[in-house]
């Protein structure tokens, strides 16, 4: 019975040291998947990332609110709705300053990473987005992470 067992266990290591895996750019020796790291594989130097991303990973629709900065009030109570037709409504109330609500409608498209969204024909405000698991984070100008003590401030919440 125990030879049985080792003979099939010796079986079982032959056959896995022989396979080959198949990727999208070509045969990686098993060894290499042994050595898979933070959803990657190296294969000749090059990483091939995993093609998980907010936008085809995660229940991203929905709405988000929150209370951003204010440059010249008490904060800007903010809700974003993005739709699963790519379009969004912002709602806007300046705290402290007037009770109107501003509401802007239109469309968003996702950058080439599929994490951040781009508010198409927003007007006076940011338009880039980082979107999390029932977050979406507002970027700065150029597309980055607020820093500085304030940061946690720029989250929206579903």
């Amino acid at each position: 019975m125990m030879k049985k067992q080792i003979l099939a266990l010796a079986l079982t290591s032959v056959a896995l040291w022989s396979c080959n895996v198949e990727t999208k750019t070509g045969t990686v020796n098993i060894d290499t998947v042994s050595s898979i790291e933070s959803d990657t594989i190296q294969e000749d130097s090059t990483l091939i990332a995993d093609d998980h991303n907010a936008q085809n990973s995660i229940d991203w629709a929905g709405s988000y609110k929150g209370t951003t900065p204010c440059a010249d009030c008490e904060g800007i109570e903010t809700e974003i709705t993005l739709n699963d037709d790519a379009t969004y409504v912002i709602k806007a109330k300046y705290l402290g300053k007037d009770a109107k609500v501003f509401q802007e409608n239109g469309s968003f498209s996702w950058d080439k990473t599929g994490s951040v969204i781009v508010l198409n024909d927003v007007k006076d405000r940011p338009s880039k987005f980082f979107v999390g698991e029932n977050t979406l984070t507002q970027l700065d100008i150029d597309g980055k992470k607020i820093t500085g003590a304030l940061a946690d401030k720029y989250v929206l919440r579903k």
